[in-house]
This record gives C-alpha cells, sequence and structure tokens, in this order.
C-alpha cells in the first residue's frame, strides 16, 4: 500500500487526468492509503464515490434535504479528519455509512426535543438511479410512467411513515443494499435485532402500502 502511494505521489507531478482515472480504478481501501501517502486528489475520489449516496442515505432518515445536505458535509469533514485511525482491515463503505447513520440519528433526537419541529412529517424522497427498485423506463408508455411514477410516490410515502430504526434498516438492505452484516456494524445493534426490525419493517411497510395499491 505504500508503493502504490508512492507511486501516486510520483504520477502527481505529471497530468491530472492520469492521476484521477487511475484513482477511480482503486478499491477504496487503495484509495484510503494513496491519501494517507499524500495524495490530496484520493480524498476527492472518495467525495465523489459516496456524496450522492450518503445524501441519498441520510435525506431518506430524516426527511430534510437541506439539512441532509449539511450532514452529509460533516461526514466528510469527520472522515478527513480521522482518516488515519479507520481501520483498512475493515470496508470504508461500512466506516462512512456509520458515521452518517449516528449523525442522523442525533439529528432526529435533537429535532425531537425541540416542540417547534416535533410534529414535522418527515416526506422522504429517493433517487431512482441510487435504488434497486426502477420506477421509470423511458421506453415504456406515458399511461405506464405515470403508474411507476405513482407507485414511487406510495412507496415513499409509505417509508416516511415507519418508526425510525425500522425505516433506518428498510432503507439499509431495501434501498442501499446493504447486507445484514453491514447494517448491523452501521447501526451499532446485533444481528438479530437487525432482522428483527426489518421483519418488523416490512410487515410495516406491507400494511402502509395495501390500501394505497388496491
Amino acid at each position: 500500500m505504500a508503493d502504490l502511494a508512492r507511486t501516486h505521489l510520483t504520477t502527481h507531478t505529471s497530468s491530472a487526468v492520469p492521476v484521477r482515472e487511475h484513482l477511480r480504478s482503486l478499491e477504496d481501501g487503495d484509495v484510503v492509503s494513496v491519501f494517507l501517502g499524500g495524495e490530496e486528489r484520493a480524498f476527492e475520489e472518495l467525495v465523489d464515490r459516496y456524496q450522492g449516496r450518503l445524501l441519498n442515505f441520510v435525506y431518506r432518515t430524516i426527511g430534510d434535504r437541506d439539512r441532509a445536505e449539511d450532514l452529509v458535509q460533516e461526514v466528510f469533514i469527520r472522515v478527513y479528519r480521522h482518516l488515519g485511525r479507520f481501520d483498512r482491515s475493515k470496508k470504508f463503505s461500512t466506516w462512512i455509512y456509520t458515521i452518517a447513520s449516528n449523525l442522523a440519528k442525533n439529528e432526529l433526537r435533537n429535532r425531537s426535543r425541540n416542540p417547534l419541529v416535533l410534529f414535522q412529517t418527515i416526506k422522504a424522497k429517493f433517487e431512482d438511479e441510487e435504488r434497486p427498485l426502477q420506477f421509470e423506463d423511458l421506453h415504456t408508455r406515458p399511461d405506464d410512467l405515470f403508474r411507476k411514477r405513482h407507485l414511487r410516490e406510495m412507496v415513499e410515502q409509505s417509508v416516511s411513515e415507519l418508526p425510525t430504526h425500522h425505516r433506518e434498516v428498510f432503507v439499509l438492505r431495501e434501498l442501499e443494499g446493504k447486507s445484514y452484516e453491514e447494517i448491523a456494524e452501521i447501526t451499532g445493534v446485533n444481528l438479530g435485532t437487525v432482522k428483527s426490525r426489518l421483519n418488523r419493517a416490512r410487515t410495516a411497510f406491507a400494511d402502509l402500502i395495501a390500501p394505497l395499491v388496491r
């Protein structure tokens, strides 16, 4: 890894384009090593990889896009400051999602203590390209597109009504595609609790969406 970092530092003296192209071809752990070796553009690569995904995740969790953008910025500030402490035997994605999850939880806790926002409705908005469920196909007929957009709205409404802990595991599993083990590490609960919350979330989601799709 140290040799890889030195290679990038040597490349740094040439064109920026080959450096960024090569960084894009690396695994997260190698990009982290390059950054810790002194190549600042490696951190930009991490931001490019995770900024959109984290924004969608935090937005789905707290329901406020402007605040989600602030929190994601805070995520990267913390990553930048503490990347040297990251255990590179672990997955970088799990580590950064854990930071984002903790900030989102803190936001919801602080919000619940504020009487001005206690009764705010969380309206989660999901980006089509960032989730496995595809609601739109540009090659389908206009009436099909309308039905799929309507379905998306119903899904968004139903997910936003799930309790916070259930919504978090539901989003991580069903929309982010995280494994049970990753979700356990991100949320800080054991595997059994993850599965229990997910089962309850799925049941609640089915109950919520059923009247809307009849």
